[in-house]
């Protein structure tokens, strides 16, 4: 049995974790990286966001490669070489933080967001309100409602919870 181990090294961007005999690393993505992206979101939106309509979800799908990820500074979070999650942060709000739902529950959102939180300082995040899970998951981490918002950033209804740690 490999003891816990955790290596955080902001200056190379790299974060490992073993446990169990189970290798976690956090990089920086490349465009190279974007289909596995969107797979990871596909799924992790499919798995929480039962709200959305079929219109919204293929728009989405399409200005998120085009107009966001490029945009961003996009990290991954990897499972033996293969990434299951994603996260970005612009001015100090986590603007995205997706896990596979075949790893959802396994600590991968939590690894994430301590990356994230340690390295950019975030101190906000816009959630919809028609997913609990994930306002549950933000209130775990520290983060507490202060106010909300009747339409999301891209104009469309739904509505956004904003938290604040």
């Amino acid at each position: 049995m490999i003891p816990n181990l955790e290596f955080l090294n902001l200056a190379s961007i790299t974060y490992f974790c073993i446990k169990s005999k189970i290798m976690q690393s956090i990089r920086l993505a490349e465009a190279g990286d974007y289909p596995r992206i969107m797979e990871i979101w596909k799924s992790a939106v499919k798995a929480t966001h039962y709200f959305l309509t079929e219109e919204d979800f293929n728009y989405f799908q399409e200005v998120i490669p085009r107009d966001y990820l490029p945009n961003l500074e996009v990290y991954l979070i990897t499972e033996n070489d293969q990434a299951e999650g994603f996260a970005a942060v612009a001015e100090g709000n986590l603007e995205m933080l997706f896990i596979h739902n075949d790893v959802r529950g396994k600590g991968f959102g939590r690894t994430l967001y301590e990356f994230m939180k340690e390295k950019t300082g975030l101190t906000k995040v816009d959630v919809n309100e028609q997913n609990p899970l994930a306002i549950g998951f933000y209130e775990k981490m520290g983060f507490r409602q202060t106010g909300r918002s009747e339409k999301d950033g891209s104009g469309k209804d739904y509505p956004i919870i904003h938290m604040t740690l």
